[in-house]
């Protein structure tokens, strides 16, 4: 199965079919699969998305030829399917928009911050998400081409920072910062780090008293989407 075709499965028209209809549908088996990987993270199997649609494993290659050609399947309906503000506002606004409403697709579906691939998906979900968002860097006093980059700069740092919220949020279901650092902190203080380290102790324990942990996830996320409209905006033409 071509996966540009599946992609883009509702624009083409229906093949006739002969037989007996098909039990489920490209539709429900991404469904299932993300519904899936929301639960799991990407440790999924194709076992696993047969047993949420209640079908034998092997009935699921009837839809798609594979792990792989799925998961674009799902990155671009979870894209297509996304929540966003409408545009307004200066670029800064609108980048900004673009930033958060990005760190809230992360949210409902952490497991998309974890695949990597230097190739595009490339369906009517990831197509519109890229226009809609290149409409916030369209004033920017840029290239065409340094305007892609500006946009690519900010979707990197978001899903940066959802790895690390996600990271976080995983570590204090198992233990607290302020249980962690009862603990660590204390055998830390018997070696006497904070004199032979006092950079790292006073601004540490600066940061540390302001987030009330060692790592804050919002604040770093504002400070660093704070740095980069501003570095995006001193690169603008005069």
């Amino acid at each position: 199965m071509d996966t540009i075709e599946l992609l883009w499965r509702r624009d083409l028209p229906a093949a006739p079919r002969r037989g007996r209809p098909p039990r489920y549908t490209v539709d429900a088996v991404v469904a299932a699969a993300i519904a899936v990987a929301d639960r799991t993270g990407l440790s999924f199997t194709l076992r696993d998305v047969a047993h949420a649609l209640g079908a034998p494993v092997m009935s699921v290659y009837s839809y798609i030829d594979g792990r792989e050609q799925l998961l674009e399947l799902m990155v671009d309906q979870c894209r297509a399917d996304m929540t966003h503000r409408e545009p307004s506002g200066d670029w800064e606004a609108r980048l900004r928009s673009v930033a958060d409403d990005n760190a809230r697709l992360f949210d409902e579906h952490p497991w998309m911050a974890d695949i990597e691939s230097e190739r595009s998906v490339l369906g009517p979900g990831t197509l519109a998400k890229y226009d809609r968002e290149l409409a916030a860097v369209e004033a920017l006093r840029l290239s065409d081409t340094d305007k892609d980059a500006a946009l690519t700069l900010v979707l990197d740092f978001v899903r940066s920072c959802a790895r690390a919220r996600a990271h976080a949020r995983r570590e204090r279901r198992e233990e607290s910062p302020e249980q962690w650092w009862q603990r660590e902190g204390a055998k830390l203080a018997a070696l006497g780090v904070t004199e032979r380290y006092p950079l790292a102790s006073r601004i540490g324990t600066a940061a540390g008293q302001a987030h009330s942990a060692a790592h804050d996830a919002d604040a770093h996320y504002e400070f660093g989407l704070r740095a980069i409209l501003l570095g995006i905006d001193a690169l603008q033409a005069p």
